[in-house]
């Protein structure tokens, strides 16, 4: 129906209720007496007929969708009927010097009967035979707290999901055997197993959003013993943004399974740095810089410039906040290689950005073994052109993307990073620019990591290939890396590195497992098979050196590095001879600077 068809209808029907019940309540009082000779009796109908309009429409009965009736309907009936028997009964004391309480009173009780049952009748209609749901999935729902009640309640009122709730899982032993919207609490968490298959559960929903990953992993483990599709409400923190419902299930991703709870920084300060500000993000079609965007329009800069060299990923990101954010901020998407000096240095002079986030690199670690001329280009002149341009034109705040491969790398991915944060730690030991690099491990889902590569492993049958049964790595959320970034901009005193703890390393092997279990397969189907370690390739990565970690607390969970800074002329000595080098040379020469072996290097011993 339409609004007024609704209005029109609910109104009629309430008419003819309200007046056969106060008809009917004189009639069983007084049957002797004709009801056309009761004087007062048209009087009352018609002030118990507007009373009762005029509070249906205070307390809403006819903008209620009553297809999900509940107390609160139940409560606001209640209310509109009482209070107009009570102005009925004014009206009586008034004009007859006399209330009929009897006869009102059986009016209020037929009232509540009447309009009560012909809203819940409705529901009922509804729920048992025009919107009968077929091939429903019986769903089992782990936690039986307000989340769990919230979502039962969603599941049983919702039609357009095939999923009916028919029993509770709770580790709370004060909630077994309880009985919660018509659905039990039948066992804990240690019986998921027993109960899929005493209940045939085709569907579980993990409803704890505030569940840690310790946990959560814990019971995804019995979860998937079971075969049965199991899937999670959002986070909490969704949820209370308003961003999604709480009946709006996702499957488990390989993020919920780290085995550590996210790093939430504190962001509030941050927006005095950067909103009203022009920030520029190179590499900002990737990963991590894409996030970077996303994450500091938040702030509402008055611009962001959007830097890089790949058009599609340009064109894809500014997009996405155009469509967004178009009246709020100043987006300019600009094609330019950070290894063309000239292009970023009439880049940072046109926009002059107050903030510049350095993301742009080859970060591929056996590629660059076979290419270490095009991570030279790309990672150290690159970030050298992007830095001294930021110092030329006078930008407040740089901070680089570098990363765990930066400490003691074997490799010439990690020794060019390391190459690129001598750079700028050089340059802010004299710079009014403040400038700082950021590393972290691991990056979740980012171009190139191991989390694509496992997926269509899988998706091919297998087998996962892994490289060493004991290798482990740092994994960190793309948006966690790209908070951590923004954070680290907001602290920049000049020269620092900054590190997240990242809690304990997890082992490739147990993140390949977790991907196959998470694809709804058993490792016995799909197969792991060891490969061995690649060229430059660690067994553990590092995020510190020793003689790096500085005492010094400045943020929680923040460590910050003081790592060794080359003289500037050495340093500048040396970028002036890379090029001229063999790539054997090279390679060595990366790996002996980054990790302070002049002596094992001819030039590197002459330069010193």
């Amino acid at each position: 129906m339409s609004y007024r068809q609704r209005l029109t209808t609910l109104a009629l029907l309430d008419s003819v209720i309200v007046l056969t019940a106060i008809y009917i309540s004189y009639f069983t009082l007084v049957p002797e007496i004709p009801i056309f000779k009761l004087e007062m009796l048209p009087i009352t109908a018609i002030t118990l007929l507007c009373s009762h309009h005029l509070f249906a429409f205070i307390y809403k009965l006819y903008n209620k969708a009553w297809q999900y009736a509940s107390v609160g309907e139940l409560v606001a009936i209640v209310k509109a009927v009482t209070f107009s028997i009570a102005v009925t009964a004014i009206m009586q004391e008034i004009v007859f010097h006399n209330i009929y309480v009897r006869a009102l009173m059986i009016t209020w009780m037929l009232h509540v009967i009447f309009i009560g049952g012909s809203r819940f009748s409705w529901r009922m209609f509804r729920d048992n035979i025009m919107n009968k749901r077929q091939n429903i999935k019986k769903t089992l729902i782990i936690g039986a707290g307000s989340a769990g009640t919230m979502v039962g309640r969603q599941l049983q009122h919702n039609q357009d999901v095939d999923l009916k709730p028919v029993a509770f899982i709770d580790d709370d032993p004060a909630k077994y055997k309880l009985d919660i919207l018509g659905i039990p609490v039948v066992g804990n968490s240690d019986c998921i197993v027993q109960v899929v298959q005493k209940y045939q559960i085709e569907n579980i929903v993990i409803a704890i959003p505030s569940l840690k990953q310790k946990e959560l992993t814990r019971i995804f483990d019995e979860c998937s013993k079971t075969k049965v599709k199991t899937q999670i409400i959002p986070k909490l923190e969704d949820l209370m943004v308003g961003k999604i419902s709480v009946n709006q299930f996702r499957d488990v991703q390989v993020e919920d399974l780290l085995g550590r709870e996210p790093v939430e920084l504190d962001i509030a300060g941050i927006s005095e740095k950067v909103a009203g500000k022009t920030v520029l993000v190179t590499g900002a079609g990737g990963s991590i810089g894409s996030e970077i965007c996303r994450q500091i329009c938040k702030f509402s800069p008055s611009k962001i410039v959007l830097v890089g060299h790949g058009e599609n990923s340009i064109y894809q990101i500014d997009m996405e906040l155009r469509n967004k954010y178009h009246n709020q901020i100043e987006i300019v998407p600009v094609i330019g290689d950070i290894q063309d000096r000239t292009r970023i240095f009439e880049i940072m002079e046109e926009h002059k950005p107050f903030v510049v986030y350095h993301a742009a690199a080859h970060k591929h670690v056996p590629l660059m073994e076979y290419n270490p001329r095009e991570a030279v280009k790309n990672n150290i002149f690159g970030t050298k052109n992007v830095a001294e341009a930021a110092e030329t034109f006078g930008v407040h705040t740089f901070v680089m993307i570098s990363s765990d491969k930066a400490v003691n790398p074997p490799n010439v991915m990690g020794a060019t990073k390391r190459f690129a944060e001598m750079i700028i730690q050089s340059l802010a030991q004299h710079s009014n620019t403040k400038f700082v690099a950021v590393r972290f491990g691991n990056v979740l889902g980012s171009r190139g990591s191991v989390i694509p590569l496992f997926k269509r492993q899988i998706q091919a049958g297998g087998p996962v290939t892994v490289t060493h049964p004991d290798m482990t790595r740092y994994f960190m959320t793309i948006p966690e890396a790209s908070r951590l970034v923004i954070q680290a901009g907001s602290l920049a005193r000049g020269g620092e590195v900054f590190v997240l703890d990242m809690g304990e390393p997890v082992k490739i092997v147990d993140l390949a497992k977790n991907l196959i279990k998470l694809s709804g397969y058993q490792e016995e189907e799909i197969g792991i098979h060891f490969t061995g370690l690649r060229p430059g390739e660690k067994m553990y990565e590092e995020l510190l050196n020793k003689n790096e970690v500085h005492p010094e607390s400045i943020f929680p969970k923040i460590h910050i590095g003081k790592a060794h800074v080359l003289n500037g002329e050495i340093l500048s000595e040396l970028i002036n001879q890379l090029l001229n080098m063999s790539e054997t040379e090279m390679h060595d020469t990366l790996i002996a600077v980054a990790n302070n072996r002049f002596e094992h290097t001819p030039i590197l011993t002459a330069v010193n």
